[in-house]
């Protein structure tokens, strides 16, 4: 191998030996500190722990000579500068949300394909034009500072909204008077994982606070949270304490005020485990008390009206039903409204006195319309599969927003009337040179190791000649009940339009199917979602759309795992791994801001069983001395505090050290960047311009 190095970067030269002929391959050199430590009985090395500073000198040294290194390998390739102009071309095409009304006032964001960030809209009125309301473009120079959450008052006079600083999870949230586009003097800091819940007189609002990190920001553990009332024009300081429980440093709170009342529903979570403790509270001089006091399954507040109140609950409906609770002279009586049906519940919505669910059929999107009574009323016709998100407004609202998009299909936004059913496009994305009829997108089934059945949606260029050598882009997640839906995706056309296939798996551990399709890929049963995830790939390749020489896997955040677990036990089925901003030790992600919370999907390491069922799989712990893993492009960020660089950090360096033939192990670190939220444009074009661009040089050398 030429070696590409740069003269004033220090190097180890490893000499392996998988072929008849030594090869050589340089990496800046990783210092090893001894250090074992024995965990249930097992003996643990960690020679590289002390990456896990990742804010320190040295550690920032050692991901600049990483960095450098990299460059060699993405910074310039022939298919670099041909992806970018694609995506330049795509990006520079205007976008907005779906619109939103509170009162008489509509909201979106929108963004002319140039802005980094996109701006907050308003419209006054029906008939008034829009105007820019909060503009985060203005915050920083290079788009790093973006805007988080937003929440309008009950009477949309005030907007509160958070602001993230290089992508970091905490927010510092600010109210803005609506009519004047002024910021007033509340400042609130130490926010995370929150969102703003106005009162219903409008004089503040509920929002979750942790205390101030006492080391780092970026990787202290985050427990404890107080749920907090800020009273306008006053300072943090004076906020309330409205509910915490020391002794449950591991809850966490979420809040719904009932318009109209003083009734307020308390959420207590553990976790990202879905299911939670209800309580009440029926007038502000009360204490909250319990309704639902075990975790029996989801209680999502929906709507109310009068002295009814719905929720969303997967309680013996792992599909999720719609039940509904009256209060009434102190008694509270529940009931089923729509009861539990074949296919997962992917939404619910309440608008002109209509429950509208949104159902998932293999993936794709049925919307279904009740009356409050839980009687069907009708479907939402569409003739083309994907998915459609929207609905939202008020109880007497008769119109409303929805969009539809799919894997070829750039999204659409279309008004409703609900009165009659009637809808027209409101808005829809417009690409230059772009012919939805000149792709296809197919949907398939699988059988993965055990025999299991699982979806697989399968995209490219209709006038595409697909062989064994045509490059495969295998994406999946596979966690946390999070389902991976049709959609539109401007770095996915990249790939297309270089020739290649891209491959979704809706693997098991993700919502598509509901609860059950969640259980069966987490916790003890994790390994099946790698196996799914490989029998994917070998799926297409026995359809001979790809081979092991020509097949790229791509996945994210529990997708990092899913790639970097997959390939280790795996590693002659893929010719490219992309693990981004990667859980990868599994023995140690409880140890850092949010980490803990994740136990829920992949149990404890301080549990003997789980620490067993994690060391199986756990990507740093299972890399094998001088075994040959394909070409690795692994990619984090400085900011991220979802899961901390260390992962990527750690992994990169032990996997550099025991790679046992030619094939690059690198490491790309973003700087200025969190997990990916917020991320301005030019960051992801050059992003995906350089790992898209490196992987395809890669398959077609």
């Amino acid at each position: 191998m030429k070696n590409l190095l740069p003269k004033n970067i220090a190097v180890i030269l490893i000499f392996v030996s998988c072929s008849n002929e030594p090869k050589e391959t340089f990496y800046p050199i990783s210092k090893k500190v001894d250090f074992v430590e024995t965990i249930h009985g097992y003996e643990i090395e960690d020679q590289y722990r002390w990456l896990e500073d990742f804010t320190s000198e040295e550690s920032k040294t050692w991901v600049d000579e990483q960095n450098k290194f990299t460059q060699n390998f993405i910074g310039k390739n022939k298919y670099k500068k041909s992806i970018a102009k694609n995506l330049n071309s795509t990006w520079d095409t205007e976008s907005i949300s779906i619109p939103y009304k509170v009162e008489d006032k509509t909201f979106y964001y929108f963004n002319d394909g140039t802005w980094q960030q996109s701006k907050l809209m308003i419209k006054d009125c029906d008939e008034c034009n829009a105007r820019v309301l909060l503009d985060p473009n203005t915050l920083s120079d290079d788009g790093t500072i973006s805007l988080g959450g937003t929440s309008v008052s009950n009477d949309a006079s005030m907007l509160a909204y958070s602001i993230s600083d290089g992508g970091s999870d905490w927010r510092v949230w600010k109210v803005l008077d609506i009519s004047s586009g002024k910021n007033l003097q509340d400042t609130i800091e130490w926010a995370k994982f929150s969102g703003a819940i106005w009162e219903t007189d409008d004089s503040g609002f509920y929002y979750q606070k942790y205390d101030e990190p006492s080391n780092e920001a970026l990787k202290d553990i985050n427990t404890a949270p107080k749920l907090m009332f800020h009273k306008l024009g006053t300072s943090q300081s004076e906020d309330i304490i409205i509910y915490e429980n020391p002794d449950k440093p591991r809850w966490g709170w979420g809040i719904n005020v009932v318009k109209d009342s003083e009734i307020k529903f308390l959420s207590i979570s553990n976790g990202t485990d879905e299911r939670n403790r209800l309580y009440v509270q029926l007038n502000r001089d009360e204490s909250f008390i319990p309704l639902i006091d075990e975790l029996i399954g989801a209680y999502q507040y929906l709507d109310s009206k009068d002295d009814i109140h719905w929720f969303y609950s997967t309680e013996n409906a792992k599909n999720g039903k719609v039940v509904s609770l009256q209060i009434k002279n102190g008694s509270f009586v529940w009931n089923d409204v729509v009861p539990e049906k074949a296919e997962s519940i992917r939404g619910v919505n309440f608008i002109n006195n209509s429950i509208v669910i949104t159902y998932l059929v293999d993936t794709f999107s049925e919307i279904n319309f009740y009356t409050l009574e839980g009687s069907f009323k009708n479907k939402l016709s569409n003739d083309n599969k994907g998915t459609i998100g929207g609905f939202g407004g008020g109880m007497e609202d008769d119109k409303t927003y929805f969009s539809f998009t799919n894997f070829v299909t750039p999204r659409r936004i279309y008004e409703i009337d609900l009165n009659d059913m009637s809808t027209e496009i409101f808005w829809e994305e417009k690409l230059d040179k772009y012919l939805p009829d000149d792709y296809v997108s197919e949907f398939k089934f699988f059988k993965s190791k055990d025999g299991t059945m699982v979806p697989l949606h399968i995209s490219y260029k209709k006038s595409l000649s697909i062989s064994k050598d045509t490059p495969v882009l295998l994406y999946g997640y596979g966690g946390f009940n999070i389902s991976i839906l049709p959609g539109f995706s401007k770095r996915y056309l990249a790939w297309m339009n270089q020739g290649g296939v891209v491959a979704v798996a809706n693997l098991r551990g993700g919502g598509e199917y509901g609860d059950s399709w969640h259980e069966a890929g987490m916790l003890f049963n994790k390994q099946n979602v790698f196996d799914d995830f490989a029998y994917a790939a070998k799926f297409l390749h026995q359809q001979n759309i790809g081979s092991p020489n020509s097949t790229a896997i791509q996945g994210g955040s529990n997708g990092g795992l899913l790639v970097a677990a997959t390939m280790l036990q795996n590693p002659n089925l893929f010719k490219v791994a992309i693990p981004q901003v990667g859980v990868l030790d599994m023995l140690r992600f409880h140890k850092f801001t949010i980490g803990w919370a994740w136990e829920s999907d992949y149990g404890s390491p301080d549990d003997k069983k789980g620490f067993e069922n994690l060391l199986a799989y756990s990507p740093l712990h299972n890399i094998k001395r001088g075994a040959c893993y394909p070409t690795t492009l692994i990619t984090t960020a400085e900011r991220d505090d979802r899961v901390v660089p260390s992962h990527s950090f750690k992994f990169a360096a032990k996997l550099q050290e025991y790679q046992g033939c030619e094939n690059p192990i690198l490491l790309r670190t973003e700087g200025r960047a969190g997990h990916g939220a917020g991320t301005p444009k030019d960051k992801q074009i050059n992003q995906i311009a350089e790992i898209y661009g490196y992987a395809l040089s890669v398959i077609n050398e």
